[in-house]
């Protein structure tokens, strides 16, 4: 379950503070230097000799789990039956970092030696610099006892649009055992391991802290806890998991990768408001202006985002959501100033994003899904206009996997549709044809326009 570490500045600097120092009277905190964290035995797996692991006395996942009703994982701190989209922002060698957790529709039987199990299959998307970095399926169950347990996870690494290595694949009963990911009631000391296959994949979990009270994107929440994670180099690593939100921040100091939304737990009933249906709708707008140098049309448009915005934000907005807007504005300003069509109409994709980040607050995932085809479609000509190949494929890349998450969604003939462009684009790709592909995504823009006027299967 390793993903990337983040650094933080500006505002996630002060969101670290706050979600790592703000434990409440009732919290209850192991010291750093508990011998769980050094000085314990060694794994028997002569690969994970030398590792300060903690003695199996402490160990809470060493009796064998019963799966009776495997995919309600409704662990409060590890909730991930429930969770429709994580949004997880931050920055990783200083360049802007973000991540997307998807529950998917299928499930995936795995065999252990106590018989099948079916499991939840949850999506993670990591981009990097606005690039494809990573993507992994995550395989979680949850025990009779309410522990949840990670079953394993097919990795895909990326490099300049292609799958560079799938480095951190494992599977519970065909590489090792089944491994815990969250006690069904976490006490200070405890210690567990999410991964635990030695010289594969291994982390190894104690609970310093309970009892928390974090500032969550929309408020304070109890009920938090923090761990820290030994890993098979031998490092440490800080997180907090909160009730509601599963993994909510992990790193501390110069790595940070913090929650900056959560639906459904951070939704609000009604439409989207206006005010962000203009951000998106205006940089669509952009968009188009900006490539047949319509600049005084371009100036009214962007007048009338900044205006929205500002009403906007004059209410609570979740602040990591709130830092996103503000950065992409920022930079729609400086282009729409220079008059420069490459620039400004990279920030209108980057500003229609952080917009439906905020209204993924009143729409479905899926709602959010098809818009997100439309956007990197745009990503995807802006990439072919600059002759960068690589990230064409990424972007090729992205849309399949944003393609699997609406499949449920939309009806066989819609997705035959999309899938029938997404084909075409991504041999595009590969050859290096970059007109012809550009061309196929903006036809792709038409297909996703024609499903989005259509009813959705299912409701949140």
């Amino acid at each position: 379950m390793t993903k990337r570490c983040i650094a933080p500045s500006g505002i996630l600097a002060a969101w670290t503070a706050v979600t790592l120092g703000c434990a409440d009277s009732k919290s209850t905190t192991a010291s750093l230097t508990d011998p769980s964290l050094g000085g314990g035995t060694p794994g028997a797996d002569s690969s994970c000799a030398g590792l300060p692991t903690a003695p199996e006395s402490l160990r809470v996942d060493l009796a064998t789990p019963s799966f009776s009703n495997p995919t309600n994982v409704a662990n409060p701190l590890f909730p991930i039956s429930s969770q429709f989209r994580v949004v997880m922002l931050g920055k990783a060698e200083g360049l802007p970092f973000r991540a997307e957790v998807t529950l998917l529709s299928d499930t995936r039987t795995i065999d252990l030696d106590g018989g099948p199990v079916e499991t939840l299959v949850s999506q993670y998307v990591a981009f990097l610099d606005g690039r494809l970095h990573e993507v992994a399926l995550d395989f979680y169950a949850q025990d009779d006892g309410g522990a949840a347990w990670y079953f394993g996870e097919d990795v895909f690494n990326y490099e300049d649009g292609l799958v560079a290595d799938t480095e951190g694949t494992w599977l519970a009963g065909r590489d090792g055992p089944v491994a815990m990911i969250m006690p069904a009631d976490p006490r200070v000391g405890d210690v567990y391991r999410p991964e635990n296959v030695c010289g594969l994949v291994f982390e190894e979990v104690t609970v310093q802290s309970i009892g928390l009270t974090v500032d969550g994107p929309t408020g304070p929440v109890s009920g938090a806890i923090s761990v820290t994670e030994l890993h098979l180099d031998g490092t440490f690593e800080a997180k907090t998991f909160a009730p509601g939100y599963g993994e909510f921040t992990t790193g501390s100091g110069a790595d940070l990768e913090a929650v900056a939304l959560v639906v459904p737990t951070d939704a609000l009933p009604g439409l989207p408001p206006k005010e962000l249906e203009t951000l998106y709708a205006g940089a669509a707008d952009i968009f188009a202006a900006a490539q047949t140098g319509q600049w005084n049309t371009v100036r009214t448009t962007y007048e009338e985002m900044n205006a929205a915005w500002k009403d906007y934000r004059s209410g609570e907005v979740p602040p990591l959501l709130e830092a996103q807007m503000d950065a992409a504005l920022e930079e729609l300003t400086g282009a729409v100033e220079a008059r420069t069509a490459e620039a400004a109409r990279q920030a209108t994709i980057d500003v229609a994003r952080a917009s439906l980040d905020l209204q993924l607050r009143h729409r479905t995932a899926a709602e959010t899904d098809l818009d997100l085809l439309d956007l990197w479609a745009r990503q995807l000509v802006v990439d072919a206009a600059a002759g960068d190949q690589g990230g064409v494929l990424g972007d090729a890349a992205t849309l399949k996997w944003i393609r699997d998450r609406v499949a449920r969604d939309v009806s066989l003939e819609e997705l035959q549709a999309i899938d029938a462009r997404l084909a075409g684009l991504r041999a595009a790709a590969a050859a290096g044809d970059l007109t012809r592909a550009a061309g196929t995504a903006v036809s792709l823009r038409a297909t996703v326009s024609e499903t989005r006027a259509k009813p959705y299967q299912r409701e949140r």
